[in-house]
């Protein structure tokens, strides 16, 4: 495997849930290797509840779980005990520009396996997660293709993604599961201080307002966004709320400065905004 496929290799088993598991800044609290959630045998023979085409990093996702796990996401009932939600991570196929091929219906075409990213939710499994991170009952795992642990997965990173949607029971595509993500959303044109998101990138990627002024981010997406502001010490601040497609979110900006932010599901993404004193 090359290197530009070891790091896409590498990517994917930072991710789970269709969130790149990046923190920001972050100390180990979770290290890596085998625990308690065993590779998902037959994951495939489940329901696909969702696919994604990931433009950042040209991956192709399919998402996987059993019929009772959807049956209670649809019914609006808490996630059952046991649950286990998969996420597969594909390479797309490439032009010769290196472009994503895409097939009749405009969607990526998937490669090559790269990870199977599996979470579990069973009672009493995550008691030894450090409290500050934990997500309820639910545990995380990566594993290659083959089936072996990646022991190079970051899975603190994945505590610390899925940590602000406890109300969501820590699941950031809970929409999806439940089959009300608005994927025909009509999208609003962008206005001043507007931020489209757009395949995965912020257009304009540097916006320049007044303190005391906001910026309004507008998500073209078929898939959830959140705005998070880094702070001068690289540690994660002020957050938006979650946008769907179609969805949008605002925040304003009182104190002069540079300010940094990044998608706090997609840490990939980034985007500056210049604020000036009045």
């Amino acid at each position: 495997m090359g290197r530009r496929a070891s790091r896409a290799a590498v990517l994917a088993a930072c991710a789970i849930g269709g969130v790149t598991a990046v923190a920001v800044a972050q100390q180990v609290l979770v290290t890596p290797g085998p625990n308690k959630l065993a590779y998902p045998a037959g994951y495939d023979k489940g329901v696909l509840y969702a696919t994604l085409d990931r433009w950042d990093n040209k991956q192709y996702r399919e998402f996987w779980t059993s019929a009772d796990v959807v049956k209670a996401a649809k019914e609006g009932r808490p996630i059952p005990d046991g649950a286990v939600i998969t996420l597969a991570a594909y390479a797309a196929k490439l032009d010769a520009d290196g472009k994503p091929l895409k097939d009749a219906n405009g969607r990526f075409i998937k490669d090559k396996l790269l990870a199977v990213n599996p979470m579990m939710k069973k009672q009493g499994a995550a008691d030894d997660i450090p409290a500050s991170i934990r997500n309820g009952d639910w545990i995380y795992q990566s594993f290659t293709p083959d089936g072996q642990v990646n022991d190079k997965a970051n899975l603190t990173a994945c505590y610390q993604c899925h940590l602000p949607f406890a109300k969501d029971d820590y699941l950031t595509n809970l929409a999806k599961l439940a089959g009300k993500f608005p994927s025909d959303a009509k999208v609003a044109a962008a206005g001043p201080n507007d931020v489209s998101i757009t395949n995965w990138v912020f257009g304009p990627g540097a916006v320049k307002i007044t303190a005391g002024q906001s910026v309004t981010w507008i998500n073209g997406d078929d898939s959830p966004h959140q705005i998070t502001v880094v702070g001068a010490d690289g540690k994660p601040g002020q957050r938006s709320e979650l946008m769907l497609k179609g969805q949008s979110a605002r925040l304003q900006f009182d104190a002069a400065g540079n300010i940094a932010y990044v998608c706090g599901l997609h840490p990939s993404m980034k985007g500056t905004i210049e604020v000036a004193a009045k």
